[in-house]
């Protein structure tokens, strides 16, 4: 009998660990699954991290790059001043050669600062006409330039670190209509 006893001992003794491989089987796989998960959550976080940072970065350098936007709008009818007064101005005037120098002399010191910051001037006579970076005030006939074509430029637009700040305003041509006869000339 207490061999019998010894054997059912062993044999509950077995099915416990048995039954106790298994559940530890079923825990390290859980927690497999577990630092898995975890893992791919921290992958994710660095990655979300990195995504941040860099979109950081690139709002500083966009700030730093377009900081003067307001400022060099708001110049830009200063400089439409003096252009127009140079245009107004007769240039073969003794009485007033001393302003039209001072004039220039103010305008070019301006235009040159305005590049240093990345202020380019568009003043597109001649070229085709761009959406983008025109607005077309007017069109009107001519038979010496392609359709589409800037005619004349009222106002220069500029742009800052290749962004429009202001489209240059302009005139376009196009075709020139073929003349029709009146209803007289027809009878």
């Amino acid at each position: 009998m207490a061999d019998e006893q010894n054997l059912d001992t062993q044999t509950q003794d077995q099915a416990a660990g048995a039954a106790s491989v298994d559940d530890v089987i079923a825990r390290v796989q859980v927690l497999e699954e577990q630092l898995a998960a975890a893992q791919d959550q921290s992958l994710r976080v660095a990655a979300d991290l990195q995504n941040v940072r860099r979109r950081a970065e690139q709002d500083v350098e966009k700030a730093h790059k377009f900081a003067l936007e307001k400022f060099a709008g708001d110049l830009l009818p200063i400089i439409d001043s003096l252009e127009r007064g140079l245009e107004l101005s007769n240039p073969d005037d003794e009485s007033i050669r001393p302003m039209r120098e001072g004039i220039e002399l103010t305008l070019k010191m301006f235009q040159d600062t305005l590049k240093r910051y990345q202020l380019e001037a568009i003043d597109p006579h001649g070229e085709p006409f761009n959406a983008e970076h025109h607005q077309a005030m007017a069109m009107q006939e001519s038979a010496d330039v392609e359709p589409n074509s800037v005619l004349k430029v009222f106002q220069k637009g500029y742009q800052l670190h290749g962004r429009l700040l202001r489209p240059a305003m302009v005139v376009v041509s196009k075709a020139v209509s073929p003349v029709r006869p009146s209803i007289d000339e027809q009878a």
